[in-house]
């Protein structure tokens, strides 16, 4: 193809000379031809256009990079030698309009540059429309807290397992990231639960700790705050309102037992496990939910012997959350003696005492 107003000629007359200036106007030249005719090249076309402007962008100083970069940014039909070179390069306003709009860039390469440019080029990649799970694991892991943020307010982003895993470790203290992942319709009420009872620990010690003479009164704040959080994530979910439909069902037909709570927890169903232990302990909701993601498992020993559930049920809730890491394996061995140890009339006066302090912290939550 022989590009139009003797683009070649200039090119070669460009690259012989010391002046910067003509490489720029070349560029410029060589962009208004592809941008004018975006959509209707052949490929042999687009590699002519490629070898040009990767030629040209050598040297080019980064004010016209940038200008450069920007309009090929969203061309689905943008020259890919050139746009990978856009994306690498080290200046962060000339990379950042292609990592974060340009369609030629697939997903190993993001990852790639996630992996090794500067924050700012992942800031931008974060901002894209869609961001598949290998390049949000990047993200997460190397990104700064600003990138973490953007991240998980992409409604766009996908995270695998691992992914959210530690995002969610990371949004324990940083309450903006936090926000953006109870934001997230696509996180499990599980894992939005452990942000809010951590969140309310770690707010309800600084509180302690800045004014001890109120206490009290900052632990009952922080209770109401936390359980509202709660009630609205149960309110907003589906699933927990298909989850309760059943259960409640199978409660008032007499049916639902040891088996049926067996039978959740090796589905894996946090919604309908913390449902039926609320209706056969008769327990606030808010209160078993919280029980099942914290760390100490003292709650669930007692709630577990009074309703009469078997050890085998009681290990399979304590393990529901917690894995089988080695620090896991020894907690469980200690639960095994203090379940064994505790007597029925012990663990039904302490449920007694539960049901009571929930009532009147906050009134009954079925």
């Amino acid at each position: 193809m022989n590009l139009a107003n003797g683009v070649i000629d200039q090119l070669e007359t460009a690259l012989a000379s010391p002046e910067l200036s003509k490489r720029a106007e070349l560029l410029r030249q060589v962009a208004d031809l592809f941008v004018f005719g975006s959509g209707k090249f052949t490929e042999g076309q687009i590699d002519l256009f490629d070898e040009v402007m990767s030629t040209l962008l050598q040297n080019i100083e980064c004010a016209a990079r940038a200008t450069f970069g920007s309009r090929l940014s969203r061309l689905p039909d943008a020259p890919p030698r050139t746009i990978r070179l856009l994306a690498f390069d080290d200046a962060p306003e000339v990379a950042a309009p292609v990592l974060e709009h340009s369609p030629r860039l697939d997903e190993v390469t993001l990852a790639e540059n996630a992996r090794t440019r500067s924050q700012d080029h992942l800031l931008a990649i974060a901002g894209r429309s869609q961001l598949t799970e290998p390049v949000t694991d990047v993200l997460v892991q190397r990104g700064n807290n600003d990138v973490a943020v953007r991240t998980a307010g992409n409604g766009g982003a996908r995270f695998s397992p691992q992914g959210m895993s530690m995002l969610v470790k990371r949004a324990r203290d940083n309450g903006a990231l936090a926000m953006c992942i109870w934001s997230r319709p696509d996180i499990p009420r599980e894992t939005l639960l452990k942000l809010f009872v951590h969140a309310s620990e770690m707010v309800r010690c600084k509180l302690e700790a800045a004014d001890p003479r109120r206490a009290v009164l900052i632990r009952s704040a922080v209770a109401e705050a936390s359980d509202e959080l709660q009630m609205t994530a149960r309110v907003g979910s589906s699933e927990h309102a298909r989850a309760m439909a059943e259960v409640r069902s199978l409660h008032s037909g007499g049916i639902l037992d040891e088996a049926r709570v067996l039978g959740f927890i090796g589905e894996r169903n946090f919604d309908k496990t913390a449902i039926a232990l609320s209706l056969m302990s008769d327990l606030p909701i808010g209160a078993i939910e919280r029980a099942l993601v914290r760390s100490e498992p003292e709650q669930i020993l007692i709630l577990a012997k009074a309703i009469g559930l078997s050890w085998d049920t009681t290990k399979a809730i304590l393990t529901f959350q917690r894995g089988s890491a080695p620090e896991a394996k020894a907690r469980l061995e200690q639960c095994f003696a203090s379940f064994f140890r505790l007597k029925p009339n012990t663990a039904k006066a302490a449920l007694q005492f539960y049901r009571l302090r929930e009532r009147a912290g906050q009134g009954a939550v079925h």
